[in-house]
């Protein structure tokens, strides 16, 4: 298998060849498993919680159950996208951007696995929100 300097070295010809295709199902079958442990174990966490007598360690132990569940909550959320980006690399469109049909590029996609756009087409989707939250 590929190691990840081995994929930023590649020529741009081998973009997205086999062996480039299998290094990212290892990376996103990696993650997916990260992400199932990590909320497996903020569910236990939060189901081992103990009621603190003190006001002090009770507003601190809620503060942290909450940071729990943002982050679990977060988490389930990247489930669907690494099911979904393993469904590109099934299909032969895992690492094209979905809107301009342009490659996304190893170093993004080695920073974020399930990325669907490119940086610029990212960029302009950031923008057009950021336009519509002003307004």
């Amino acid at each position: 298998m590929l190691t990840e300097k081995q994929i930023k070295r590649a020529p741009k010809k081998d973009y997205m060849n086999e062996a480039q295709l299998e290094f990212f199902k290892e990376k996103l079958l990696e993650l997916r498993q990260e992400t199932i442990g990590h909320i497996e174990e903020a569910r236990q966490r939060l189901a081992e919680h103990e009621r603190e007598t003190d006001e002090l360690d009770r507003a601190l132990s809620e503060e942290e159950n909450r940071l729990r569940l943002r982050i679990a909550d977060r988490e389930s959320k990247l489930l669907p996208k690494i099911d979904e980006a393993l469904e590109r690399i099934a299909d032969g469109e895992y690492g094209y951007c979905e809107e301009t049909g342009e490659p996304i590029g190893v170093e993004r996609l080695l920073l974020r696995p399930t990325a669907t756009l490119c940086a610029e087409a990212k960029a302009r989707q950031e923008r057009m929100e950021r336009n519509f939250r002003d307004s």
